[in-house]
């Protein structure tokens, strides 16, 4: 039935007046969904839900009882026997306290959410994107490999099920993994189209297992024609109007005006200042005080899990059970007196045991308690009645996300009545960024009287490995590589013998569907035509000056900012020429004999720990400088430092800084660079023909045992075609024309702000977004990364900024041999971006391998 939008109580009223938004579906709808505005090139109408206890304020017995019932109907749906052996899953960050609680009604079940936590040293058991959230990638870290490996029904949670991508992702990942018969989808409200209503069925054809689903409501979202052009227009009016309010305590006329904190407190909502357009945007962006905060020590009973990032088993549950009384006492007695409206606020995936505790409190005490948790998901807020989200604090992150740094929000909190916060984080938040000035204690404490904290201990898993008792020598060359032995020294093992090579397509189909890994595999070598041989050529006279000048300055900056006598290790195999190239500098400039490694790191699975531990017992892990050649997204950034980080606590050894210095960092996203221009670094334009006929390393359990370095293969059959000491030559040649621009450079750079921005990955997801492929690894930025997507991945397009000249020659060279389209495009952060074929199969491709548009 439908249900008629007009301007009373619901939270959804001014969105659906402003975009002509219709909600059709079942009569409780309206009570379980408001609705509100972002910036999203999909879909700017965000779905509020009520009773999740994410972005709205809510009784804890409400959202827990939501869930709950959601389960014992699940168990009913599978009978005990099916329950008994069922697995479930929430989604990360939203649901991740919906699914514990499902899990809970279903009785027996235990208990797994997705996470955007990495842990060095595991090993995802699963992971996939989610298509139409601020932040995408989701892991599946459990400590006991065997939990979803079983053949009972495999329960998958989320809030809302609207276009169905993500479920259907993730049961296509898991059953190529985990085969089982039955999976059993759950979500508050099904709110997908009629066009996706029957896309479940067909998935359950297509893998031959039954998919049943259960929500609390269903209904769909009636949108007119430009509605999302409307809605981001209306977005983009908004935030306008509350930035303009950042730089100005006066209403400005025809805006609307952020800053709620700038009214009078404590107590309730005040007057709203309301500009000639309307209601207001509100958000919190000023500097407040730092607020006098509570230590509420909840005796977190030692070694349960804080939820189910890493499973929560049934055993786990029942202790949490029997200790929840005492906490939830302990908590009531820090609150103050006379506290008459009181908030628990969860962190993000931390939704669970604030969530158990708030509602163990509620009956304990006279005062209103409510719950909801902060997120990353940034959401317009309006004051208005009629609109789901009516204020807004900003804070920074505060748990050193895997993703860099970025703004976190608490919505409805500011200006709610609240006289008490109880915030909940897991130690792993519990940084200096939670307490300082700018910080969510700071936040809170400019619009409630009283704030307290309760840390519960963040749950890792045991992860123990046996150091090896001994480890080869580096391989050198002329044994291994085409480069002087002096030059580098490869802490890899030799995989020449072994067959390795697989076609580009197959090796794309494995990788993207999940079954193989990209390391466990190697691209047959591109063998170049005399044509791009020559682009080549032509490329390395242009730039080497330019190379060599960018060479100067990353190792100026090192001795002067990193160690007078650097050990240079380099990132196999992109980074191996830059190092080579750093020693060289030292050694033209200062006479210096600069020791050069290479290792090995893999996306996903760390830096070769063997190599770390080889070093650490040769030379003083603070003299080690990692080096690459370039940034993209900054992906293997943040790979290094989650994996030295973790080496560290492992092995007791310590003083390895993972902050790499590269040639160029176009992605922002480090301190130590040559310059941050995306240009065309030569080196680039092959294979392992520039790179000392070294191939890609090599990960793969049955060739790399525990005590082994990664490995890789030694092409001596393309000795013919290397140019690898060739490109160094030439580059270095130039070294003594650049001295006096890399010395002024290295000057303005030593005053200049280098704090990383990290914006190659905000762009990455944009383009993701735009472009319809919702998987950011299928996004490649640079010219360095868009010439390996030409050579080494089936491209799908290349973006091209508008403008750009001789660097993407042989990009232009490539795509045309590969059939692949260019599209210029007019703002781009990047020279280029490569996208990867994002949704590959074998056919993705004709007979000669050219790309085939979508």
């Amino acid at each position: 039935m439908n249900i008629a939008v007009n301007n009373g109580d619901w939270s959804g009223s001014w969105v659906a007046e402003r975009l002509g938004v219709e909600l059709e579906g079942d009569d409780g709808l309206r009570a379980l969904l408001g609705l509100a505005l972002r910036r999203n090139p999909k879909r700017a109408h965000l779905l509020v839900s009520n009773v999740l206890g994410k972005h709205v304020p809510q009784s804890p017995a409400v959202v827990y009882g939501h869930g709950f019932a959601l389960g014992r109907r699940v168990r009913d749906l599978l009978g005990e026997t099916e329950a008994g052996r069922a697995v479930v899953v929430g989604y990360a960050e939203t649901a991740t306290g919906l699914g514990h609680s499902v899990a809970d009604g279903i009785g027996l079940a235990p208990y797994l959410h997705s996470t955007r936590r990495p842990v060095p040293g595991m090993t995802p058991a699963g992971g996939f994107e989610e298509a139409h959230s601020h932040a995408t990638s989701h892991l599946l870290l459990p400590e006991d490999p065997a939990l979803l490996s079983g053949d009972g029904p495999l329960v998958l949670v989320d809030d809302e099920f609207s276009t169905g991508n993500t479920i259907l992702n993730t049961i296509k990942d898991l059953h190529a993994r985990y085969p089982r018969k039955r999976y059993v989808v759950v979500a508050l409200v099904d709110m997908r189209s009629p066009a996706d209503a029957g896309r479940l069925d067909g998935l359950a054809d297509e893998i031959g297992a039954r998919v049943d689903l259960v929500a609390g409501a269903c209904g769909t979202v009636k949108l007119p024609d430009g509605v999302l052009a409307k809605g981001q227009e209306l977005v983009a009016r908004y935030e306008e109007g509350a930035a303009a309010a950042d730089v100005s305590a006066a209403p400005l006329a025809g805006v609307a005006v952020e800053a709620d904190d700038r009214s009078p407190h404590p107590g309730a909502r005040g007057t709203a200042r309301t500009a000639p357009t309307g209601p207001r945007a509100t958000g919190d962006r000023t500097a407040p005080t730092a607020p006098h905060v509570t230590g509420v020590d909840l005796h977190w009973p030692h070694g349960l899990p804080d939820g189910g990032r890493h499973g929560f088993t049934p055993a786990h549950r029942i202790r949490l059970e029997t200790a929840l009384p005492a906490m939830a006492a302990r908590l009531a007695e820090a609150l103050p007196l006379g506290a008459r409206r009181v908030l628990a606020l969860g962190f993000e995936e931390l939704m669970y045991a604030p969530l158990r505790v708030a509602r163990e409190l509620e009956p304990l005490v006279a005062a209103e308690v409510r719950y909801s948790t902060t997120t990353r998901s940034p959401v317009l807020a309006v004051d208005d009645p009629g609109y789901a989200i009516r204020s807004r604090l900003v804070f920074p992150a505060h748990d050193d996300p895997a993703d860099g740094p970025g703004e976190r929000y608490a919505y409805n909190v500011a200006g709610a009545g609240f006289d008490a916060v109880v915030v909940f984080v897991d130690s792993a938040g519990d940084t200096p960024e939670l307490h300082a000035p700018d910080g969510l204690l700071a936040r809170l404490g400019a619009h409630v009287p009283h704030v307290l904290l309760a840390v519960v201990p963040s749950y890792v898993p045991a992860l123990t490995e046996e150091s090896p008792a001994m480890l080869p020598e580096p391989l050198r060359g002329p044994a291994f590589s085409s480069y002087p032995s002096e030059d580098v020294g490869w802490l890899l093992q030799d995989l020449s013998e072994v067959t390795l090579e697989a076609p580009t397509e197959e090796r794309e189909e494995a990788i993207q569907s999940g079954g193989a890994h990209y390391a466990e595999s190697l691209p047959v070598e591109y063998q170049p035509s005399e044509r791009y041989q020559a682009l080549f050529h032509a490329a390395l006279e242009t730039s080497a000056a330019r190379i060599a000048q960018a060479v100067g300055v990353v190792t100026e900056t090192v001795l002067a900012e990193r160690s007078a006598r650097p050990v240079l290790v380099s990132l196999a195999r992109a980074g191996t020429p830059v190092g080579v190239l750093m020693r060289r500098w030292a050694q033209f400039r200062y006479g210096a004999e600069l020791p050069h490694y290479a290792v090995s790191i893999v996306r996903g699975r760390g830096i070769d720990a063997n190599a770390l531990r080889w070093l650490a017992a040769r030379h003083d892990p603070r003299d080690v400088v990692f080096v690459d050649g370039w940034t993209g997204k900054g992906a293997i950034t943040r790979e290094l430092a989650e994996a030295v980080a973790e080496f560290e606590e492992r092995e007791g050894v310590f003083g390895f800084d993972p902050e790499i210095a590269v040639l160029a960092d176009p992605g922002s996203c480090v301190r130590t660079y040559g310059t941050r221009e995306d240009f065309l670094i030569p080196s680039a334009c092959l294979n392992s023909t520039v790179s000392g006929l070294i191939s890609r390393t090599v990960l793969r359990a049955d060739l790399v045992g525990p005590d082994d370095f990664h490995g890789a293969k030694f092409y001596r059959e393309l000795a013919g075609a290397d140019v690898s000491v060739a490109f160094l030559d030439a580059i270095a040649a130039r070294f003594g024309e650049v001295v006096d621009a890399v010395d002024a450079a290295v000057k303005e750079l030593a005053a200049a702000d280098r704090t990383p921005t990290w914006e190659g990955w905000a762009a990455v997801e944009r383009i993701s977004e735009e472009y319809g492929i919702h998987d950011v690894n299928l996004v490649k930025p640079g010219v360095g990364e868009t010439t390996r997507v030409l050579l080494r991945r089936v491209p799908w397009k290349i973006l091209a900024r508008a403008g750009a000249g001789a660097d993407l020659d042989h990009v232009r060279l490539l795509a045309e041999q590969r059939g692949v389209p260019v599209e210029e495009v007019g703002e781009l952060p990047y020279t280029c971006v490569g996208l990867i074929h994002p949704r590959f199969t074998r056919g993705a491709t004709g007979a000669d391998g050219r790309a085939v548009n979508l």
